[in-house]
């Protein structure tokens, strides 16, 4: 054992470099160098012992021992160029004419060289190229017709008789070639067991990936049948491979995705080309010992498997992108997030820069006026005015910043109520009091039913009387003269209902969905034809939020809108732990805003 690892370690040496990094081709090397250079020096040492026995040789022989340089020089150019085909071709041209030398001087056809040209198309058999196959083949039956034919036209050299008729040196020819083709044979059994084991390796090597790596590999026929797909889909869909095999991957394709999931593979089949394509792949999950299907997102990238075949094949790679499609959606939400932040930051701007600059400009220029009433003659009377129109500009002012406030308190989770025993009635009826004379100076008829035996509710009172404030200054506001405003009050279940309804302007349906976004009119912003911040159904859905109530809003253009209050009559409020700093108590849209605004109130001073 000792003795082959040496031979094979002093072949290896002789290796060219471009055939000792792939197993096979160095094992080909091998296997071509090794018989040569044994036989070549087994010849050498025999040679001093056949001088022995034959005693002093012919020219013939001497000739044919000097041949047996050529093989140690032929590894020698295989070993410097590493040109396998070249090598083997150069070899069969030096063994026939090797066999054309001693044959024709042997008896031609009849010899016993002649046996050497079954050894030429035999020995090129180990290339493992059917160029160098057929050319061995050309090559020896050339010689055996060049042999036959001079020696039927007598062309050949007489013979030598003594080699003619000397048995030992035919024997010798027969047995060395025996023993020659012997050797060829063990090599293209060694080359066989070589290739079947590497076969094995990179079968295995193939099959450990096919096995631990996450992506599906799949073979797809024509018409898109599966073939072959790898275990790695069981782990992904939940679902024995040999039950997708066929068209078992095409049931469980969402009926929606079918289509695509079809062309790509078509495409590729026969455009020759990679295809991508994204569809949904029904997955079984086991949950308490029941199979449920849902769906994920796949990826599958598919190119043709062999295009000179032209049989259509596919092979395609299966990828898991749910997470990715959940990102994107993710992004998709975030991004619209920011949409509807800077059109709040928008409708901010656009609302604050007339509700907050009407009533400055109005305190600065009345109060400019009293300052001046020496030069400008103002009686009590006028000064009385202004001084009333300066404070009802103040307190439309501070009912702005209040919503603000409240608004952004309401958003960080920041607002505190203070639930206690109420009334809801006598909090309803003077809330509806207090908007009596706004509701009469704007021609609107403001009607109050609430039964006197209203329960008490465990609310924020303060809160209570905001919501209603706000629901029925807003319903007034909103309704032209002449209509109606009805407020009611009622128990049902365990629930507080406030019904607040108005024959106003109504709200379009495009707009119900956004009734309750801050700063949001409907209508067009720019074009308002009624006051107000679009603060007030914010407030009061935070409020409602706040007593885990529900508020619904029912409206048709030009018949009028219908708001509706569940409270819970026994409101328990949740445990509040660590409330967020103060510090990112506005929103992004709202902070810019106000520093906005507060510009745009310093260009009005």
């Amino acid at each position: 054992m000792s003795v082959l690892s040496l031979i094979r370690d002093c072949l290896d040496a002789l290796l060219h470099p471009s055939a000792r990094y792939d197993a096979l081709t160095r094992a080909r090397h091998r296997a071509f160098m090794a018989p040569r250079l044994l036989g070549s020096l087994a010849a050498f040492a025999a040679f001093p012992a056949y001088l022995a026995v034959r005693g002093a040789p012919s020219a013939i022989e001497v000739a044919a021992f000097a041949w047996l340089i050529a093989p140690i020089l032929l590894s020698w150019y295989l070993s410097r160029t590493g040109r396998y085909e070249g090598a083997h071709v150069l070899s069969s041209l030096a063994l026939a004419g090797l066999v054309m030398m001693i044959a024709a001087t042997t008896g031609g056809i009849g010899s016993f060289a002649t046996v050497w040209l079954v050894v030429i198309p035999i020995e090129a058999a180990l290339s493992a190229s059917r160029r160098v196959v057929a050319f061995a083949f050309a090559l020896a039956m050339t010689c055996a017709a060049l042999l036959s034919i001079l020696g039927h036209y007598h062309l050949l050299p007489a013979p030598d008789s003594a080699l003619a008729t000397n048995g030992m040196l035919a024997g010798f020819g027969v047995v060395s070639a025996i023993f020659y083709a012997a050797g060829l044979a063990f090599g293209a059994e060694s080359l066989a067991r070589i290739s079947v084991a590497l076969l094995y390796v990179e079968e295995d090597r193939y099959r450990l990936l096919a096995h631990n790596m996450s992506d599906v590999l799949s073979r797809h026929s024509r018409n898109g049948a599966v073939q072959f797909i790898s275990p790695a889909a069981e782990s992904m869909l939940g679902a024995p491979a040999s039950r997708l095999l066929g068209h078992g991957l095409f049931d469980r394709v969402h009926v929606a995705d079918r289509p695509a999931y079809l062309t790509a593979l078509s495409d590729a089949a026969r455009g020759g080309e990679s295809r991508s394509v994204e569809f949904r792949l029904r997955r079984d999950t086991s949950r308490a010992q029941d199979v449920v299907a849902d769906f994920i997102w796949v990826e599958m990238r598919c190119r043709p498997l062999d295009q000179a075949s032209g049989e259509g094949e596919v092979v395609a790679v299966i990828r898991d992108v749910t997470d990715r499609k959940l990102q994107e959606q993710a992004l998709e939400l975030a991004r619209n997030a920011a949409e509807q932040a800077d059109a709040s930051k928008t409708r901010f701007l656009a609302t604050m820069s007339h509700e907050l600059r009407t009533p400055l400009n109005a305190i600065i220029g009345f109060s400019e006026m009293i300052a001046q009433e020496d030069v400008l003659m103002l009686d009590a009377a006028r000064r009385k005015e202004y001084a009333q129109l300066i404070n009802d500009s103040g307190q439309h002012l501070l009912a702005v910043v209040n919503g603000i406030l409240d608004m952004s308190k309401m958003d960080s989770g920041n607002f505190e109520i203070s639930p206690e025993p109420f009334a809801p009635r006598p909090a309803l009826v003077n809330c509806c009091n207090l908007l009596a004379l706004k509701a009469r100076e704007s021609g609107v008829d403001l009607v109050t039913r609430a039964a006197d035996d209203l329960p008490v509710v465990n609310g924020d009172p303060r809160a209570f009387k905001q919501i209603v404030l706000n629901l029925v200054s807003n319903a007034i506001k909103f309704t032209e003269r002449g209509g109606k405003v009805m407020v009611s009050a009622s128990v049902e279940g365990a629930r507080l209902v406030l019904r607040v309804s108005d024959t106003g302007v109504g709200i379009a349906a495009d707009d119900l969905k956004r009734i309750g976004d801050p700063f949001f009119q409907a209508g067009k912003t720019y074009q308002r034809r009624h006051e107000g911040t679009g603060l007030g159904l914010s407030i009061v859905k935070g409020l409602v939020s706040l007593h885990q109530g529900e508020l619904g809003v029912q409206s048709k253009v030009g018949e009028g809108t219908t708001v509706t209050v569940a409270l819970p009559l026994a409101f328990t409020p949740p445990v509040v732990t660590d409330p967020p700093s103060k510090v990112a108590t506005l929103k992004p849209a709202l902070r810019s805003g106000l520093q906005e605004q507060a510009h745009q109130v310093k260009k009005s001073a």
